[in-house]
């Protein structure tokens, strides 16, 4: 069984299908544990078999949907002191059952896309890349049961170091883009 991690949430969404096609209502600021409302949407788009993972962020929480296809998701609390410390937790998202997945600031989270995957996400602070840091999908001190042992990755993502490095000297992505 899957251990939830403290302040993770996730939302089942609700399917409203007629003969014309479905509706499906996917974000609420009331649905969500925290006061920072959502500043900035993105929609990320991924082939069957990409990776996009492991990212943290200190200070911006993340809401995420999938829009078409299916998502595994890892996620790792990176909180010192809270009661899920260094606790993974993974699930998986999908089209054809909607749930919206908070991610609060301090856990790492990643995902594969499992099929041809858009995916809608909504954050409380604008994105510079100030915020933004990595570390190897597949570290073996998570013990992350990934469908894949070969991904399709970013640079970026295949560069990324093991979680105790990007802990110790963490490098954030604007440094990276130049």
């Amino acid at each position: 069984m899957t251990k939830i991690i403290d302040g993770v949430k996730t939302i089942d969404l609700e399917i409203h299908a007629d003969v014309r096609g479905s509706f499906v209502e996917f974000f609420r600021q009331s649905w969500l544990p925290t006061d920072h409302p959502a500043l900035q949407g993105n929609v990320s788009r991924s082939t069957s078999g990409v990776l996009r993972g492991m990212h943290f962020h200190r200070r911006q929480w993340d809401y995420w949907f999938v829009v078409s296809g299916t998502a595994f998701v890892a996620l790792v609390d990176l909180r010192a002191g809270s009661p899920t410390e260094r606790v993974p937790m993974t699930l998986r998202l999908a089209a054809d059952e909607p749930r919206g997945l908070f991610i609060p600031s301090g856990v790492a989270h990643g995902f594969l896309a499992e099929s041809d995957t858009v995916l809608g996400y909504l954050l409380d602070r604008y994105f510079d890349g100030s915020d933004e840091f990595g570390f190897a999908w597949n570290d073996p001190n998570l013990g992350i049961d990934w469908p894949t042992t070969d991904p399709i990755l970013s640079d970026r993502d295949r560069a990324n170091p093991s979680l105790a490095k990007a802990l110790e000297d963490p490098v954030p992505y604007a440094t990276i883009l130049g």
